[in-house]
């Protein structure tokens, strides 16, 4: 099969999940092709410039990345590429919810005040609680770093070097197994702190507390809930931290195409070792480039794989790129079939700050009706003025602002409609209303032509409405989705494997599962599982 260039791992897509995994492939002396699609890396979490203004596509709340040694996945894979960058640390967060607007903090203390305001001492008695069932279970899914984790035989030896710690916790490893809900059941009764713990959930995994996996909670409660805890947020946005992934990817000798989008995913048969045997393996990808390329054949640009394959796609991409046949039809049936989150409706600003109150925070959480559940379309919006805490990502006085409803927003209302029509433009104005009435909970003049505090000032100058179709569009996303919704208890996320010889998967349709750590865990346990145990192994030394 004749090809453009040839290469040892090919990587489908510029994801926090894709970049994680090249960028270790290249550490570990692998030359690496990551093909993305877009002509900016970093999938749902590219940044983006519009009239000065810096806009996060995507995630907005980070923690554990500013420090070192951290049980953070992404901030080990920064370790081990040799990357680092400026954050700046924070611990505050606004609540615009049914029972008032406050601001809370990480770290148990601050939140048992605002317990004891709004339910009373029994609240405060029953969060205690929990923090102490909890601790042991947040010692346990801290035990092992994720870095040593890999899919084959080696996993003997990476993972064993971890296990005086891990069988010191055995006892906890069941319940880490299973959902969250049971736990909070055992311990939590108050209405509130109930609510509360589903939003959490659901902010860190697409899911409420049924569909959560304890393991993931006690992650968070072992980060959040600690003495001294901050959050961070990356000087430049989540564009600096695709930047170091980038940087880390090419240092080390890898290469990244933008404009390359993979069409088809190319499997050759292969004889076996005995008479009438065959196998099939992935060898390579078909791309068309985004931009014309004089001379390139009809077919497009064909690359071939030594090693391996790694698609970043979802579950639901990937198929679309595999021959007919290439993995068995149950295969094919069984990942088609997954369940997947709703998607996201987007409201991206860049306003005039002044006249703006003082005390302005990073993040808002706002809830409109505990009652309709945090998954319910149009209840949960979340608010990032990241300029707060840097600057630098907007004109000076100005502030940019990314408001959005996290995973719930359904694609059945889009699906169809054309973006260019009038109707779509009339649907993006009332399905963004709910994200301009958690703002005003804010910013009460936000989007007001004629703002009080300053008369005569117009305060928007950048407004922008994303849907589903264009989580769809720009990041070749299966009908705009967060990801798989596989339900803790009930089933469990894939590992990077698949039936086909040379093919492996990271990002959020393979373990751990959804969330800027998840995915950063997934694309190196892809990377590791195709390293020798032995580069393995000093990677871990380095960075542990």
């Amino acid at each position: 099969m004749t090809s453009d260039r040839v290469t040892d791992v090919i990587v489908i897509g510029s994801g926090i999940g894709g970049l994680s995994c090249a960028a270790l492939l290249a550490k570990y002396g692998f030359d690496v092709v990551v093909c993305e699609s877009h002509s900016i890396p970093g999938g749902a979490a590219h940044s983006f410039e519009r009239n000065g203004y810096k806009f996060d596509s995507g995630p907005s709340l980070y923690s554990g990345l500013s420090y070192t040694p951290s049980s953070n996945p992404l901030r080990q894979v920064l370790n081990a590429i040799g990357e680092n960058l400026d954050f700046v640390t924070y611990d505050t967060w606004g609540c615009c919810l049914p029972e008032g607007d406050f601001d809370t903090s990480v770290g148990g203390d601050q939140f048992c005040e605002v317990l004891l305001r709004l339910r009373g001492e029994k609240a405060v008695a029953e969060w205690r609680e929990l923090q102490r069932v909890m601790a042991p279970l947040g010692r346990a899914a801290t035990a092992m770093s994720p870095a040593a984790l890999r899919l084959d035989i080696g996993a003997v030896l990476t993972v064993g070097s971890f296990a005086p710690s891990l069988f010191q916790h055995i006892a906890s490893f069941p319940k880490l197994m299973g959902a969250f809900s049971p736990i909070m059941d055992s311990v939590i009764k108050d209405s509130f702190t109930r609510n509360w713990l589903d939003l959490l959930c659901f902010l860190l995994s697409g899911l409420p507390a049924s569909g959560t996996s304890a393991a993931e909670v006690a992650f968070m409660f072992a980060d959040w809930y600690r003495p001294g805890v901050m959050l961070d947020y990356p000087v430049g946005g989540s564009g600096a931290l695709v930047d170091a992934l980038v940087r880390g990817l090419e240092r080390h000798g890898g290469q990244l195409m933008l404009n390359t989008h993979v069409e088809e995913i190319l499997v050759e048969t292969r004889g076996g070792a005995f008479l009438g045997t065959s196998s099939q393996r992935a060898v390579g990808v078909r791309s068309r480039s985004a931009q014309a390329v004089p001379g390139l054949s009809r077919d497009g640009k064909k690359i071939m794989a030594r090693r391996a394959v790694v698609s970043n796609a979802s579950i639901w991409d990937t198929l679309k790129l595999l021959p007919t046949g290439a993995v068995p039809k149950q295969f094919q049936e069984q990942r088609a079939s997954t369940p997947e989150c709703e998607s996201f409706m987007h409201l991206h600003l860049g306003i005039d700050a002044r006249g703006l109150r003082s005390d302005l925070a990073c993040h808002y959480l706002f809830v409109k009706d505990w009652n309709l559940g945090v998954t319910a379309p149009q209840n949960v919006v979340l608010i990032s003025i990241p300029s707060v805490l840097d600057p630098s990502l907007a004109p000076p006085g100005k502030h940019v602002i990314h408001a959005y409803t996290p995973g719930s927003e359904p694609y059945s209302v889009w699906q169809g409609m054309d973006r260019r029509s009038e109707e779509y433009a009339k649907q993006k104005q009332v399905r963004a209303e709910v994200m301009w009435q958690a703002l005003e909970r804010v910013i009460p003049d936000v989007r007001s032509r004629s703002a009080q505090a300053v008369p005569g000032l117009s305060r928007l100058e950048v407004t922008l409405v994303g849907t589903p179709i264009t989580h769809e569009r720009y990041l070749r996303r299966h009908k705009g989705s967060y990801g798989p919704a596989i339900s803790a208890g009930k089933g469990f996320f894939p590992g990077s494997g698949t039936p086909l010889a040379g093919l492996l998967c990271c990002g959020d349709s393979t373990f751990p599962g959804i969330g800027l750590p998840a995915v950063a865990a997934s694309g190196a346990i892809a990377a590791n599982t195709l390293a020798p145990v032995h580069k393995h192994l000093e990677m871990l030394k380095e960075i542990v």
